[in-house]
């Protein structure tokens, strides 16, 4: 029986794969044809330069890597705080002090019904002078805020999710708060959130592009330079967008990875 499931979910997950490679070619290949009707001309060979070069043998990152290894700095570091934003507003959702749940009520609604790129603008130009901080910590901490507000609500529905008995035993045997979260609540909840999180990461990566509007020289602000200089517009901003790709992958292939080694051990 367990043999036959195997098998069945391993055609589906190559008949996933094969339909979703089909589909990428299919749309890249009308998206080339359609720009040849248009008279544009295809010019590949220019990209690598951008990418990378060899002077001497020694291996020179170009403008794209540059932009790659800033946007992964970003990345990581807004992700953090992210969910460490998540949590602890959570927590304060879940509180029984009236005060934190209206300080988590009101940051959720501004943050959830405001567009990122005003709140990049607003902490870059309102509160980084007053804080003073640099480009890089504005985008920092405008992708964080804006991302913990989603991750906040994920948060919470694992934490309400977990059974009311788990709550009642660990008071029984005298946890306090705490303790109950650290070693009874939380555990549970993340194996149940770790899909959703790993959702809002993805979108975390994807959004980090919108810092380029501070002139934080990321993928896309060298992707736009690029472009303006050379007119390629369609091979660079495919080749970020590839990049974003691989990125997006990865990082989800990593967590399903993780996510069922804690399954099995649980």
């Amino acid at each position: 029986m367990k043999n036959s499931i195997y098998q069945f979910c391993k055609r589906n997950y190559l008949f996933d794969i094969s339909a979703y490679l089909v589909l990428m070619i299919g749309g890249a290949l009308i998206l080339i044809k359609g720009a040849e009707d248009q008279g544009y001309y295809w010019q590949w060979f220019r990209i690598p330069r951008y990418l990378y070069e060899f002077d001497d043998g020694r291996f020179i990152a170009g403008p794209i890597l540059k932009g790659l290894k800033v946007t992964l700095n970003i990345t990581w570091m807004s992700l953090v705080l992210t969910y460490i934003i998540g949590l602890v507003t959570a927590l304060m959702r879940l509180s029984n002090s009236l005060l934190a749940r209206g300080i988590a009520r009101v940051y959720l609604e501004i943050t959830r019904n405001t567009p990122l790129l005003v709140q990049i603008f607003f902490m870059y130009f309102v509160v980084a002078p007053i804080l003073d901080m640099d480009r890089f910590a504005a985008g920092v901490l405008a992708l964080s805020l804006f991302e913990g507000a989603y991750a906040s609500e994920i948060y919470r529905s694992g934490i309400v999710a977990v059974n009311k008995g788990q709550w009642e035993a660990s008071y029984t045997l005298g946890l306090s708060t705490y303790q109950n979260y650290r070693y009874i609540i939380l555990p549970q909840a993340i194996r149940r959130i770790l899909p959703p999180l790993t959702s809002q990461a993805v979108s975390l990566i994807k959004d980090s592009s919108l810092v380029s509007v501070i002139a934080i020289y990321e993928m896309t602000m060298y992707a736009n330079e690029i472009a303006s200089e050379t007119f390629l517009v369609f091979e660079i901003f495919f080749t970020i967008a590839a990049i974003y790709l691989a990125l997006t992958i990865t990082l989800s292939r990593v967590v399903a990875y993780f996510e069922k080694r804690t399954r099995v051990v649980s």
